[in-house]
């Protein structure tokens, strides 16, 4: 594993292509991003079942975060005083468990959302 984290998500998905945009765009720090179709899994001790389900985080000093949780460490770790702390407000139950109830919501119909083609049907 390398000593950057690096944001593993679906490569088939425009929708989550997307998101990976928008990162690039609004967001002044990114990890390495990476689909996970192009990805030794093993080697950051990913499942297919992991990655297919929701975005991963992975990193070094054992940083493992999915779905919501990723996003919010993401953001948390932004220089930017509001991303910053709309991640550690993220983090931070019980807004956590509805932003991975949301997230949830969000990747089983994402689908049907901007960007998205037949490849992001949840397998």
């Amino acid at each position: 594993m390398r000593d950057l984290p690096v944001l593993v998500y679906d490569g088939d998905c425009g929708f989550c292509q997307l998101c990976v945009d928008l990162g690039y765009r609004y967001l002044p720090t990114m990890p390495r991003v990476v689909a996970w179709q192009d990805l030794d899994l093993a080697a950051y001790g990913l499942t297919v079942e992991e990655v297919e389900e929701s975005v991963q985080l992975v990193g070094p000093y054992g940083l493992r975060a999915s779905g919501a949780r990723a996003v919010a460490v993401l953001l948390a770790v932004q220089r930017r005083p509001t991303w910053h702390l709309l991640g550690r407000v993220m983090l931070t139950p019980p807004v956590s468990w509805a932003a991975e109830g949301v997230y949830r919501v969000i990747s089983r119909n994402r689908h049907r959302l901007p960007g998205a083609s037949g490849a992001c049907a949840v397998r």
